[in-house]
């Protein structure tokens, strides 16, 4: 019976073909653009004494969001995430971020809470998390791309793998020694380390290629919301020099 057939490595592979679906499949998940909306807010006090709040959500270095509808304080307002100012945020990776809820001012906005916002904060099943400021907020947030287990899925099958691996061979190299001269032995370990060496380039060619993928990705999304806001904005100005008759018809009528 030949080497090739007693080391049988098809065997081994089974298990790292299953981690390679699963790494396919989660990757993409934990490093693409993880899109985080507002699921539900209840503001216990404003700061405006005579006027309506404007309360608005920023993390630092973003635009703000402006949640048009919070206006009444000890009311809970829930969203369906498809609003046309959702979402608040995304992670692109598993960064944190310096995010918070503010309130406008014409000197200084007043801030409800500023905090670490991060993807590992989504430890619920349903991809949920709830930040809770006593006397100022209480907001639920809705991530169900944050679920941190991508990349590391892949590092772990990959070790699990070329530790399975790594047992059978040891097993069949042991029965070899008695039966096999030390060449074909040498042989089988070189071939050990070459399968070894694939496997681990072919994983991080994988990885490259997603990241590249998930920034592109994330790039596009970043340009659609940025239009979206700006497209907004512009029909806020029109609506406001129409209401100070400031718009083109109004002096020739």
């Amino acid at each position: 019976m030949s080497l090739r057939r007693r080391l049988n490595p098809s065997r081994a592979f089974h298990p790292f073909l299953l981690c390679s679906v699963l790494f396919l499949s989660w990757f993409p998940g934990s490093i693409l653009s993880a899109v985080v909306t507002l699921d539900s807010i209840e503001i216990f006090k404003t700061h405006e004494w005579l006027a309506k709040p404007t309360v608005y959500f920023q993390c630092k270095g973003e635009n703000k969001t402006v949640l048009p509808d919070v206006k009444e304080k000890h009311f809970a307002y829930t969203f369906k995430g498809e609003e046309s100012w959702q979402p608040l945020t995304d992670f692109p990776n598993e960064k944190c971020k310096r995010c918070g809820f503010y309130e406008k001012d014409i000197i200084k906005s007043d801030e409800f809470d500023e905090w670490e916002f991060c993807p590992s904060d989504f430890t619920e099943p349903d991809g949920r998390y709830t930040h809770f400021k006593d006397k100022e907020f209480n907001a639920t947030f809705l991530c169900s791309e944050c679920v941190s287990h991508g990349i590391a899925g892949g590092e772990i099958c990959l070790v699990e793998w070329v530790s399975v691996y790594r047992r059978k061979m040891e097993g069949h190299e042991s029965r070899l020694d008695s039966n096999h001269p030390s060449g074909s032995h040498n042989g089988g370990k070189g071939m050990h380390w070459a399968l070894i060496l694939t496997l681990s380039i072919l994983v991080s060619v994988v990885s490259i290629v997603g990241s590249v993928t998930a920034y592109k990705f994330w790039q596009k999304r970043k340009r659609e919301k940025e239009q979206a806001r700006f497209l907004k904005l512009f029909e806020e100005v029109d609506d406001i020099e129409d209401e100070l008759g400031l718009g083109p018809l109004n002096g020739i009528i």
